[in-house]
Parts: structure tokens; sequence; C-alpha cells
């Protein structure tokens, strides 16, 4: 626990080291966000029943909280790019979802949770986007 507290003093010490580290939190919090919705959905709606996609509800709620989780332990910027691309994967699968299909399965609008979903995830892409751009400048100017 002391190596987290001193990890924290750290990263605030700058003003650029306090940016990144309020974008990476609050990208881990939408990006948990997100991975509940779909875990609910898995859980309690019956996406669980669903060939393929029951699965990938099940894997987007596990790697998005160890992804979450890396953003603020990690806090570099890979792992920015990796959760970044993770959600701007989960948006295109949903939006594949609605419009054509996938994997022989398609999802609504109406849906349960949809709306909420892409607008979690919309504010995550946007978010990890920025911190990712904040964290490649920082590190640019501090060589």
């Amino acid at each position: 626990m002391s190596s987290f507290v001193s990890l924290l003093r750290r990263s605030v010490t700058t003003r650029r080291g306090a940016r990144s580290l309020i974008l990476l939190l609050l990208g881990a919090l939408l990006l948990l966000g997100s991975s509940y919705i779909h875990f609910h959905l898995w859980d309690a709606e019956g996406y669980r029943h669903i060939p393929t996609i029951g699965w990938l509800f099940l894997l987007q709620w596990i790697s998005g909280i160890l992804i979450a989780l890396a953003l603020v332990s990690v806090r570099e910027l890979w792992i920015a790019l990796v959760a970044t691309g993770f959600v701007a994967s989960t948006l295109v699968g949903f939006l594949l979802s609605v419009t054509q299909g996938l994997f022989g399965f398609q999802d609504s609008w109406l849906a349960p949770y949809a709306k909420s979903a892409f607008v979690l995830e919309i504010a995550a892409l946007v978010v990890l986007l920025l911190a990712s751009i904040v964290i490649f400048l920082d590190g640019r100017t501090a060589n």
C-alpha cells in the first residue's frame, strides 16, 4: 500500500503528472462502467446464452477490469494506447452488431443499456485518447 501512495505522490508532484493521472483515473472509471454494463447484460439480461456474443461479453468484462487496473498502476503511454484500442474495438463491435449483425446476432439501440454503454464508451475513448496525447507530449518535453 505504501508503494501505491508513493507512486501517487510522485505522479502529482508536477502539474503534468497530475493532469495525466486524472485523465487515466477518469478513463479507468469509464472503462469500468462499460465493463460492468457488459457483465450485467451477460449475467442478468441473458446475453450469456447468445453463442459467441455471450463469451465476448464475459471477456470484455474481465479484460476491462484488468486494463482499468493497469491504467492506474502502470500509467504509461503503452497501456493508455492499449486501453484506447480496447474501447475502440468494443465500440466497433457494438456498432457492427446494431447495424448489420455480428456473429449471427443482431442487437438494437433499444436493447437494455445500449445507449448508456455507447455514451460511456465514447467518453472513455475521448478521455483515453486525450490521456495518450498528454502522456506522449509530457514524455517529449521531459527529454
